[in-house]
């Protein structure tokens, strides 16, 4: 760029910002006015990257203020009063949550069909990584009623839901293309996870592995930077008692390897069950026959009874998990009903016991109740409870040096590996929010081998197995993900040429000489598709003029190879043409005729297609 051409733009600039103090509704949206500006003066790589800062700073702060609102409520209602007052506070308080959020669903979100991580993966995949703008105030909103006051769940996905429409919808304003959105989308969310738990890699890990699956990118750059951005504003902002902190560690020894190999192995397992009691949780509210706000009631009441026989099921219980790391096992178990009995060391095996077996039933109904959050912090949660569980065991069966600490850190990255499919995000985020990577090596241990347990009874996760065998989300498959975005609408030909039942055959060959098409469309009344015909069918008697009186349509037309419906999606109909071998197929909507759809169609598209997802 020349002295001139910058002093020129230059000038430009100043121009612009002189405009903005002369006109009120202008100085209201001044920085999108700027960045617009910005967007057509600066390269593309430039812009990604202050993109990337403004939507980490943004969905962190989103992610810090969620956190903090829940924590001071949870505070409030949890270490201000003595535990015969926190009964009641467990009775009424989750009910209550559950039953306000639902109220908040119905009357102000009613259009928001789809919750969680998976909803954005659908978004990802079929709706360009176009985000509704609800949804960057909508999951604080819903979030912090049911877990602030006791739902037991997670904050970190309804925090990458609000980062990733954050990310979309700045994404949006500037006109940026698929990948670009895409690209912010997942910005957003690494930026919220990552103030979440003060572990930047941990944020754009998660990224990677469960946002972007199947995506291919070349440049990440404003992801990493998003995620950095937004640590760093939560480090600001936040203290460290309010974030996810585990310092106390033993170190690590080779020869302590075993007990890593048998809790990954029952972290994998766990994981599993934590899976299918979530499943089957879902299965019984949708079909239980009642209507939002009963089965809100219904939940509410069924998590108020779990809080109060295992009072740690109450909100995210991180604070049960730190109270273990640092060695205060009576203060988990003075919370409950055991306080009134004389301390045993068998009962803290038994109270972890029923945390960790209840703890599963507990998020599955504040979830599928009504309530918003995730599985990401109980999963977390549940793998600390296990790994302090197992190593109570070895401890009471008499093994030296049971490194009681480390199991409990390991097991949270194994559980929540085994159940969000993402061992990379686990290991990479229990490492940084445990100030150290001197555990790598039994964290990849742990994690790795519940994960491959995990995949051994189901190669994709269940939350998303439906949306995946329906094409919906993108898979590692990357021939299929292209495929996905191709809708059946979108590569129907309507302008074809259809003839009568009933017309004569000169009929018939006074349309083939007026028309271009290879293959005519056979109907009764109009719109009932009876048949086809193609020229290679009439072909041989197009000049036989004495047949022209015996023969009409009905007699030489032939019933079509396969019928393509218009809900059928692009692997389905990909088949149907490998079947029958043909390159043309007519499309119905039930028994009415729509149009045809060409192989070369799709081929040409899914070209387009696969030449933009390599650019």
């Amino acid at each position: 760029m020349t002295d001139y051409t910058r002093k020129k733009k230059y000038v430009q600039f100043i121009r612009l910002l002189k405009s903005l103090k002369h006109d009120s509704i202008l100085k209201a949206k001044s920085y999108e006015v700027i960045l617009t500006w910005i967007r057509n003066n600066v390269s593309r790589s430039q812009f990604l990257l202050l993109s990337g800062v403004l939507v980490g700073l943004t969905s962190g702060l989103a992610g810090v203020l969620l956190k903090m609102l829940v924590h001071y409520i949870e505070y409030l209602i949890h270490n201000r009063v003595h535990f015969e007052e926190q009964i009641a506070y467990y009775i009424i308080f989750p009910v209550l949550g559950i039953v306000l959020t639902t109220l908040c669903s119905i009357t102000f979100f009613s259009k928001e069909k789809r919750k969680g991580v998976p909803a954005i993966l659908y978004e990802i995949a079929q709706n360009s990584s176009l985000v509704s703008s609800t949804k960057m105030y909508s999951q604080i909103v819903q979030s912090a009623l049911t877990v602030g006051f006791g739902g037991s769940a997670g904050l970190e996905s309804p925090i990458a839901v609000t980062g990733a429409a954050i990310g979309s919808n700045f994404a949006k304003t500037y006109k940026l293309d698929y990948r670009e959105r895409t690209l912010l989308l997942a910005a957003g969310a690494s930026a919220g996870i990552a103030a979440a738990f003060n572990a930047p890699m941990a944020g754009i890990m998660f990224a990677f592995e469960v946002l972007l699956t199947g995506v291919v990118f070349t440049d990440f750059v404003p992801l990493v930077v998003a995620a950095v951005c937004g640590s760093l504003l939560s480090k600001i902002i936040l203290n460290e008692e309010t974030l996810f902190q585990f310092r106390t560690r033993h170190p690590f020894d080779y020869k302590n390897i075993p007990y890593y190999i048998i809790l990954g192995i029952f972290c994998g397992l766990y994981s599993r069950y934590y899976m299918v009691v979530s499943q089957h949780v879902e299965h019984f509210f949708k079909n239980l026959r009642r209507n939002r706000l009963q089965k809100a009631l219904i939940g509410g009441l069924l998590l108020s009874l779990l809080c109060v026989l295992l009072p740690p099921l109450f909100g995210e219980g991180y604070q049960s998990v730190k109270n273990l790391a640092s060695g205060q096992v009576e203060t988990v178990i003075s919370a409950s009903f055991l306080k009134y009995f004389p301390y045993q060391p068998w009962f803290i095996l038994l109270f972890l016991g029923c945390v960790c077996i209840f703890k599963v039933f507990a998020t599955s109904i504040t979830l599928n109740s009504g309530g918003v959050g995730g599985n990401f912090a109980p999963s977390l949660v549940c793998g600390g409870t296990l790994g302090f569980f197992l190593a109570s065991v070895y401890v009471q069966l008499g093994f030296p040096n049971v490194p009681i600490n480390n199991l409990l850190i390991v097991g949270m990255a194994g559980v929540m590996s085994g159940v969000m499919y993402a061992p990379l995000t686990a290991v990479f985020l229990i490492a940084e929010s445990s100030s150290g990577y001197d555990l790598f090596i039994p964290l990849f241990i742990v994690s790795v081998i519940s994960f491959v347990i995990s995949k051994w009874f189901s190669p994709i996760s269940p939350d998303l197995q439906k949306l995946a065998d329906e094409g919906q989300i993108f898979t590692h498959e990357h021939d299929r993900n292209l495929l996905t975005l191709l809708h059946t609408p979108d590569l129907i030909e309507t302008n074809v040429q259809t003839i009568d039942v009933n017309a004569s055959f000169p009929d018939l060959l006074e349309l083939v000489r007026q028309g271009h098409r290879n293959f005519i469309a056979v109907l009764e009344n109009g719109d009932k598709l009876v048949g086809i015909i193609t020229l290679d069918d009439i072909r041989p008697i197009m000049f036989n003029h004495e047949m022209y009186d015996e023969l009409d349509v009905e007699k030489v037309m032939k019933a079509p190879p396969a019928l393509v419906d218009v809900q059928d999606d692009t692997r389905t109909i990909i088949r149907k043409f490998d079947d029958t071998n043909n390159w043309n197929l007519p499309v119905v909507n039930g028994e009415k005729f729509v149009g045809f759809i060409s192989k070369s169609t799709i081929l040409n598209q899914y070209r387009e297609l696969l030449k933009g997802y390599s650019a």
